[in-house]
């Protein structure tokens, strides 16, 4: 159990010198539009962190910058998030995207045909039950139940971290065969079913129009973005990450109102269109 809190701690951590290769974000690195896929991670990268998940909130402006931006790349515009895709729906409001959801276990491939919708199967009762339990350790933990996960949001007591993450991995060590997974995030850890991330996801998303040949960038700022940091490479791609300076990523933003000035002004450039 210590073996797999240390790891966790690991991932957790991710200091600046660990990681030379990051700089400001270079413009002119981003293709024309029309041959562009852009993917955005949703808390802390497009949005600002709030206390707790239900009190983030659209700046004004964004909504019609994701909108001209989606009709400028032909529909090749998603989000890549650890929500749901309901809960996505309810920030975005009236508008609706294209979109990765619950870390690859939902995913949004058209926009005029709910069929489409992807879904992982629900985790199971009782697992679900012992997880959930774990929320009364301490006033201020937060229970998201997402149906193929569980998240424990630990913003409003802090302290609370280290027993929860302890809680978690006695439940896992009582069984071993369970098929899930933690994710470690800012203040929340979550538990999943295993077999699918924010990468399968997209590997997925790039297979279908409109993204399908299309030059992908992703920005994230978490360490659930890192499986797709990883595998942009693959794809031609462009990673940038928010916050921290991850490894391997073409460039960084300071903070989610520097993403959506960048997004601003791919508008404005007349270059890529």
């Amino acid at each position: 159990m210590k073996s797999e809190l240390a790891e966790l701690d690991q991932k957790r951590a991710m200091p600046d010198e660990e990681a030379p290769d990051a700089v400001p974000v270079p413009h002119a690195l981003v293709p024309h539009l029309g041959e562009t896929a852009i993917l955005l991670d949703i808390d802390g990268t497009l949005l600002d962190l709030m206390p707790t998940p239900r009190e983030v909130w659209v700046p004004p402006g964004l909504s019609e910058t994701l909108k001209q931006l989606t009709e400028r790349t032909s529909g090749a515009l998603a989000m890549v998030s650890g929500r749901s895709l309901n809960d996505i729906d309810l920030i975005f409001a009236p508008d609706v995207f294209r979109a990765v959801a619950g870390h690859g276990a939902e995913m949004r491939l058209s926009m005029d045909n709910e069929a489409d919708d992807v879904h992982a199967p629900p985790m199971d009762k009782e697992l679900k039950r012992r997880l959930a339990a774990i929320a009364k350790l301490s006033p201020g933990i937060l229970l998201e139940d997402k149906g193929y996960s569980l998240a424990l949001h630990y913003r409003l007591a802090p302290h609370a971290e280290k027993a929860i993450y302890e809680a978690v991995s006695l439940i896992r060590a009582d069984l071993p065969n369970a098929p899930i997974e933690i994710l470690p995030g800012k203040f929340v850890c979550e538990i999943k079913h295993s077999g699918f991330t924010k990468a399968t996801g997209v590997r997925e998303l790039m297979k279908h129009e409109p993204f399908r040949g299309r030059r992908p960038i992703f920005i994230g700022d978490d360490v659930t973005d890192e499986t797709v940091f990883a595998i942009m490479p693959d794809m031609n791609g462009l990673s940038f990450s928010v916050g921290r300076r991850a490894i391997g990523v073409n460039g960084h933003f300071d903070a989610p109102n520097d993403v959506r000035a960048f997004l601003a002004r791919l508008l404005d450039d007349t270059r890529l269109e």
